[in-house]
């Protein structure tokens, strides 16, 4: 997150030295180490409950696609039975008694 190295770390303690005082220093930065640890809690929480969401947001994404499934198979099956329905063949046309072949007369 930060990139706080040694010569930082001294920096910050010298000047809070200095600007604080010996006597409460460790008081302030018992008071600074609470407060950052608040701060680290909160945003972790803030953070757990954004990913929580986020999964939520899945979770109904997910629920909405299997229902548009759910739906699209419901048509497809709507449409072949109305196909096999439309598929009914033609009856077969009556078969006319045999004729004798005509007789023709060349004469």
């Amino acid at each position: 997150m930060f990139d706080i190295g040694f010569p930082e770390l001294m920096l910050v303690a010298i000047v809070g030295l200095l600007v604080i005082g010996p006597n409460r220093l460790p008081e302030a930065l018992r008071t600074l180490g609470l407060w950052l640890g608040r701060m680290r809690r909160s945003f972790n929480t803030v953070k757990a409950e954004i990913e929580k969401e986020v999964g939520m947001d899945e979770v109904r994404r997910q629920l909405h696609n299997e229902a548009v499934m759910d739906e699209m198979k419901r048509i497809e099956r709507e449409v072949k039975d109305a196909g096999q329905a439309a598929r009914i063949e033609p009856p077969a046309k009556p078969e006319s008694p045999a004729e004798p072949p005509s007789k023709v007369n060349d004469d």
